[in-house]
């Protein structure tokens, strides 16, 4: 249960990625799911609300401050917590007392919404200060930790049993460990920050593989209290041509009793969270040993409902193989793995002795392309619109390897390059974003090498 290491431990989901924000009714969808699953929160924090980052300093219109109230109470009526975040670090005069009125300001109109808890986010911003701001702080560290004392003592004034995030400039262990935002910054934070404000972390990554006991054991010590995870294993803001719809793995239950909660940052896309949010559920749940591909299958047999089209419903192995496609960031599910090491190895072998195995790999080949072109037909048309540009970018690449792999199986001896009208230079993996990732290739170490000269 989420209250089985304390009743202060958070458990949900944070509305934080870069893109369009949910609608309303994905948001009381959302609410649904985490009631339903027993978790206890949500973060709004959504990049896209200009008054959350980009013009912070603006409080909101009666209109836009009548759709949050609405947005609380449709939260809290399901006995969730509602957290409203504001990041006002792309250029805050930390020595300006006017700027922490303005903060006063947009809390004073949060709490007349009906929110009770805040969070304050230094996150991806600018590693600079101005030069009055250095002279009365000295560095990022101790400028954000007096706004964040100050606002938080503010606010437990109006609101006592108010709960105060912190999200550091430095999020993950490897900005950490290059200094970001200033030698000791998260030392310093831990030190003057008071220990009733919670500490958000992504992790040793941005988006981390794994999470384990002994990482968060060592943050813990140099914040001075337990971690708030800000979780982005599904998170897919920064690549528009994938999404994850694997478990949620790389953690285990043990982590939750050294950790203050966890907040899932998902898809952009509502609609592609069905499996993430309910695995996520389950491990806090767990008291047991945790079987994330157990939890995957679950959790696409819920899911499978959705994924009928105007010709029949979707059959449960396809659907997993589908979701093996898109699995975790750094991934893939093992049946999409299989299929991919099969097509190198096939690929990488001379034509004459592919034998029985092309056969084979056309026909696995077809199944999953001709998934792609039924998934166009689904009547959950929203599923659909959050698929459709991913899976058309997969059903090309696997009508090419279709392609290629006939032709070559025909002429086994010919040494020239098969041909598809299909896919031609300039339409088919065209543009510049495309030749500008041809100039250099990421090697495993996460170093790069360039482009051969010609």
């Amino acid at each position: 249960m989420v209250n089985s290491e304390s009743p202060r431990f958070i458990a949900g989901v944070v509305e934080g990625f870069y893109g369009p924000p949910w609608s309303p009714t994905e948001r009381g969808e959302l609410f649904d799911t985490l009631a339903a699953g027993e978790l206890n929160t949500y973060l709004y924090a959504p990049k896209d609300d200009l008054k959350h980052r980009a013009i912070w300093r603006e409080v909101y219109t009666a209109e836009e401050a009548a759709t949050l109230t609405a947005l609380i109470q449709g939260c809290t009526s399901r006995g969730l917590n509602f957290i409203y975040a504001v990041s006002p670090g792309l250029d805050i005069r930390y020595s300006d007392l006017a700027e922490l009125e303005r903060l006063h300001a947009r809390i004073a109109q949060m709490l007349s919404a009906g929110c009770e808890h805040f969070a304050l986010l230094f996150d991806d911003i600018p590693d600079r200060m101005h030069l009055a701001d250095r002279e009365a702080f000295g560095s990022f560290a101790a400028a954000q930790s007096h706004v964040a004392t100050a606002l938080f003592r503010w606010l437990r004034e109006r609101s006592p049993a108010a709960r105060f995030l912190f999200c550091p400039t430095p999020y993950c262990g490897r900005m950490a460990e290059r200094k970001l935002g200033g030698e000791n910054y998260l030392a310093t934070i831990g030190r003057e920050l008071p220990p009733e404000i919670d500490v958000l972390w992504t992790g040793p990554e941005i988006i981390s593989r794994e999470v384990t006991v002994e990482h968060v054991r060592e943050m813990r010590r140099v914040l001075q209290r337990k971690p708030l995870l800000w979780d982005n294993l599904h998170a897919n803001d920064y690549d528009g041509h994938r999404f994850f719809c694997g478990p949620y793995a790389g953690r285990t239950p043990e982590l939750r009793k050294e950790i203050a909660g966890v907040l899932l940052n998902p898809n952009c896309e509502f609609p592609l969270n069905f499996v993430p949010l309910r695995t996520f559920a389950a491990i806090v749940r767990e008291s047991g040993a945790w079987d994330a591909r157990a939890a995957y299958l679950a959790a696409m047999s819920e899911w499978l409902p959705r994924f009928v089209t105007v010709s029949g419903a979707v059959s449960l192995a396809d659907l997993v193989l589908l979701g093996d496609c898109y699995y975790l960031p750094h991934e893939e599910g093992p049946e999409a793995d299989a299929f991919f090491r099969r097509a190198a190895e096939l690929l990488t072998a001379v034509p004459s002795t592919w034998g029985e195995e092309a056969a084979a790999f056309l026909v696995e080949c077809a199944r999953l392309r001709e998934l792609c072109g039924r998934l166009a037909e689904l009547r959950d048309r929203p599923l659909f619109y959050a698929l459709s540009r991913r899976i058309w970018e997969l059903r090309e690449e696997l009508d090419l390897l279709e392609r290629y792999v006939t032709a070559r199986s025909e002429n086994k001896s010919s040494n020239a390059a098969p041909r598809s009208d299909f896919h031609l230079p300039g339409t088919y993996r065209g543009g510049l974003v495309a030749k500008l990732q041809r100039l250099l290739t990421p090697r495993a170490d996460g170093s790069f090498t360039p482009l051969s000269a010609p």
